[in-house]
């Protein structure tokens, strides 16, 4: 054998060995099946089914410029009738409409928080079941707000009902929190997080909207997942300037003011700009997910990511909008704006990109690759303003065990995945009293459910409520192990 011919045979053999390696895990790793189970427990559904339809009877739409405190206070008012031992037992701390209760622990140490924001988004469109009617059909409470997110302030308010009724005293102090702006992106939760920080109180953990128990997450993996929120991206807004000495359109020169902006446009969408990698929580979900998946190849790939990376990383952005915006920092063109005439180039015209920032290319880092960019196209940019990523829930830590640990009580046959959030919670102001973020709603959505969040016809199945109510219970008592 030549010793050419020896060189390309021994890369050969170097390459072949992971891939070796890779199979033999993968032929080992125990195939999985993911499973939730609605209850059939008909008291329990039709007493917090009442009680949710009640709630969502509540119109709380909360808009911009509009605090409307009074509206919220008739939410407080609907609340204590349901939940009357939670605020009789409990200390009411009321801040412009948004509420908290405190439930007093054994201890004042480390207390933990259970949050869900009772405003609402509009409602407008054609319902199957009037918005605000809370409507029970077809197995399921119907209206603005069942699912985002009156479902599981319901659930742990009625947890917390349940143990008290009980005689169960919590390990440490435990507050119900809810705001009245998160839709709206107001200032509810942060003067309730600065409420901790006025009284000195640092929270071990806090659970969250942000993710959910759900289907299919990933094409190619399918059955339940309970995807728990362990970081939530960024944002902001950015307006992108194209200036001109205008004119008439009969005589249009070149590399004028929109077509300059849509060379650039076009740009970012053909070649994504930012830096896309592997968050550990990412590479968590995946190896979670690994067992789950139909066919061989892409349980390979994803229980093997120390060798397969590197394609992943080109692959997810082509398959999955969703996954992708897990890797990255992104930018959509949202708004835009030109002469006002249809026969006159217009001397300024602008596009608007909202961007959702990722830890390893922060806000600052992201402006300023997506700013260099748009100078090479004769673009100014103009910060409208945004905020960085949240700290990272550490996946090793005893919040994230304790979390798991109980999902897993409740739900046994549901898989369990790290997430990223790729949307904005009010977890994220509470950094500064909170280490450990968890964002996680006990509540088993579809498809269609999911997009009737902030769309038409939202809606809860009536037998993923007892199951939610479980869960808080199951976190509150959980505590007794730290």
């Amino acid at each position: 054998m030549k010793k050419g011919t020896k060189i390309v045979v021994g890369a050969l053999g170097l390459a072949a060995a992971p891939l070796a390696v890779a199979a033999a895990r993968t032929l080992a790793l125990p195939r999985k099946r993911a499973e939730y189970n609605m209850s059939d427990d008909e008291e329990r559904k039709t007493l917090y089914g009442d009680k949710l339809s009640k709630m969502v009877q509540v119109e709380t739409v909360s808009r911009k410029g509009e605090p409307q405190v009074e509206k919220f206070r008739r939410m407080h008012g609907r609340m204590e009738e349901l939940f009357p031992t939670v605020f009789e037992k409990c200390e009411k701390i009321e801040i412009d409409g948004n509420l908290m209760l405190k439930w007093k622990g054994k201890t004042d140490k480390a207390p933990i928080m259970l949050m869900s924001h009772m405003d609402v988004v509009e409602a407008p469109g054609e319902w199957k079941h009037g918005a605000f009617s809370g409507d029970i059909a077809g197995g399921k409470v119907w209206g603005r707000g069942a699912a985002d997110t009156k479902g599981s302030l319901m659930c742990f308010y009625q947890a917390v009902e349940e143990l008290i009724e009980e005689g169960y005293v919590p390990e440490c102090d435990v507050y119900l929190s809810s705001s009245c702006t998160e839709e709206i992106g107001g200032d509810g939760a942060p003067k309730l997080a600065n409420w901790f920080k006025e009284h000195g109180v640092l929270l071990f953990m806090l659970c969250d909207e942000g993710g959910a128990i759900v289907q299919n997450p990933v094409s190619g993996v399918n059955g339940s997942f309970a995807a728990v929120g362990i970081f939530e991206k960024g944002h902001g807004n950015i307006r992108f300037i194209a200036r001109s000495g205008g004119g008439h359109s009969s005589a249009p020169g070149r590399n004028t003011p929109i077509p300059r902006l849509a060379k650039f446009v076009s740009r970012v969408e053909r070649k994504n700009p930012f830096e896309v990698r592997f968050s550990p929580a990412v590479e968590g979900m995946f190896k979670q997910l690994a067992p789950y998946a139909d066919n061989f190849g892409l349980r390979m790939v994803m229980d093997n990511l120390w060798l397969f990376k590197p394609i992943a990383k080109k692959i997810i952005p082509l398959v999955s909008a969703q996954a992708a915006a897990m890797l990255q920092t992104t930018i959509a063109f949202t708004m835009q704006s030109g002469s006002e005439g249809s026969n006159v180039l217009p001397q300024e015209a602008d596009v608007v990109g909202n961007m959702r920032f990722i830890p390893h290319q922060n806000m600052a880092q992201s402006v300023e690759t997506i700013s260099a960019l748009a100078e090479k196209y004769g673009l100014e940019t103009e910060f409208l303003g945004g905020n960085d990523p949240s700290g990272e829930l550490d996946l090793n830590g005893e919040a994230y065990r304790l979390v798991t640990k109980a999902i897993s009580s409740v739900f046994p046959q549901v898989g369990i995945m790290p997430y990223v959030v790729i949307g904005g919670t009010d977890a994220r102001f509470y950094g500064e009293v909170c280490d450990n973020c968890i964002r996680f709603a006990p509540l088993c959505f579809d498809s269609q459910q999911m997009a009737g969040m902030h769309g038409l016809n939202e809606n809860v199945d009536l037998g993923a409520l007892p199951g939610g109510v479980d869960f808080y219970k199951a976190v509150i008592k959980a505590q007794e192990e730290r």
